[in-house]
């Protein structure tokens, strides 16, 4: 009888592990069923849109020594062409008088382009900086009518279900009045589509990957400098983000996995009859801080 009394104690922390335990797996059975039951929400945000910068590189994949093409780079001498005041301010006036004339133009004749104007403004985007010069950009030309009009039939789609179910009727009702909707004729008329793509990282000569800093905010800059040569030109386009056609677009165009989606720059004339909204710009006073 004593013997019994001393282990009771014992007994009874024994049945409340195992209580503990069975308790434990059976809430867990029941949040794997929850969590498999519960459908997957399709975000607005698209996953290629996403900056990969973060997306840390398996260990194996990183060549931990040196990334590059060749650890000694040489350096020589820069000239630089230099004005005077006037000639300065001049020419900044000038330009910023060419950009202020850039609006985003939904309607976009079919007039044939010179395809040469289209390589040079993709050379200058190509001369933005990128982060350890690792130029992560890729811009897809697409002039063939059918692959046009499968890039509109995807995009509408998705873009559909964005106005109806993604982006929330705050979003839709700000977009009322600049009179945007999921129908993108432009896709099909315009002459050229150019489709900016990020390359979230590169390879190496050995077959590892290769880390491209600063990714996304490397290819941004480079669409800024497109849109400005776009301008320079003489041709108009609307910047649209696709958002959830990316996968769908890469596949379509055969870009590898590491490419992601950026932007998509419909490029030609406007139409004669082209309206676009009766916008101003912030003032200089509301932009810029001097301190």
């Amino acid at each position: 009888m004593a013997l019994f009394s001393s282990l009771t104690p014992v007994f009874i922390a024994i049945i409340c592990v195992l209580i503990g335990v069975i308790l434990k797996k059976t809430n867990g059975k029941k949040e794997n069923h929850e969590t498999k039951s519960k459908p997957l929400s399709r975000p607005w945000v698209d996953e290629d849109l996403k900056d990969g910068t973060d997306h840390h590189l398996e260990e194996e994949d990183v060549d931990e020594e040196w990334q590059g093409p060749d650890e000694n780079i040489a350096h020589v001498p820069f000239f630089a062409e230099r004005y005077s005041e006037g000639e300065m301010i001049k020419r900044s006036q000038m330009f910023y008088e060419l950009l202020n004339k850039r609006r985003s133009v939904r309607f976009l004749s079919d007039e044939p382009v010179p395809r040469e104007v289209i390589d040079n403004v993709i050379r200058t985007a190509g001369t933005s900086p990128s982060g350890a010069h690792t130029e992560p950009w890729t811009f897809v030309v697409v002039q063939d009518p059918y692959l046009k009009h499968k890039i509109r039939e995807i995009v509408e789609e998705e873009e559909e279900i964005n106005y109806k179910k993604r982006m929330g009727d705050r979003w839709v009702n700000d977009l009322k009045r600049l009179r945007t909707n999921w129908i993108k004729e432009y896709l099909d008329t315009a002459p050229y589509l150019i489709l900016i793509f990020k390359q979230v990282y590169g390879w190496l000569p050995n077959g590892k990957k290769k880390t491209h800093y600063y990714n996304e905010i490397s290819v941004s800059i480079a669409c800024g400098i497109l849109l400005a040569a776009l301008q320079n030109a003489g041709l108009y386009t609307v910047t649209s983000t696709p958002l959830n056609c990316g996968p769908q677009l890469r596949v379509l165009l055969q870009r590898p996995a590491n490419e992601k989606l950026l932007l998509l720059l419909p490029v030609g004339y406007p139409k004669k009859e082209a309206t676009v909204p009766a916008l101003t710009r912030k003032p200089l006073k509301d932009i810029m801080v001097v301190m």
